[in-house]
């Protein structure tokens, strides 16, 4: 994965050409400048939608990190993921899966 590889650019474009909305670069590497280690796992995926030229899927995820100080963290929640819909002029980026949106909440471990 490439938060666990500090390959901060390619988890940035995951969220597509200009990385995710509304949030800097700068400010996206600091957000994870004390994780060591993060596992996403995925739960039951169920029939996604289109809308708008778009088709969105939700994807259900635990996301569990660590960081630096050993300290562990969980997160539940969901991701979008979502790719413009195969129409004359799509751009191969625009026709990429990327995330759209996450919506994710801490919770206690146990």
């Amino acid at each position: 994965m490439a938060i666990n590889a500090r390959d901060y650019a390619t988890a940035w474009t995951s969220w597509g050409d200009d990385g995710r909305p509304g949030k800097t670069y700068a400010a996206f590497v600091r957000g994870f400048a004390h994780t060591r280690s993060t596992r996403v796992t995925i739960g039951r995926l169920e029939p996604g939608d289109a809308g708008a030229g778009s088709i969105y899927q939700p994807v259900p995820v635990t996301v569990d990190a660590t960081l630096d100080d050993g300290t562990r963290q969980r997160f539940v929640g969901s991701y979008v993921v979502r790719r413009v819909n195969d129409v004359d002029g799509a751009t191969p980026a625009q026709l990429r899966w990327h995330l759209g949106s996450a919506d994710l909440r801490r919770v206690p471990i146990g």
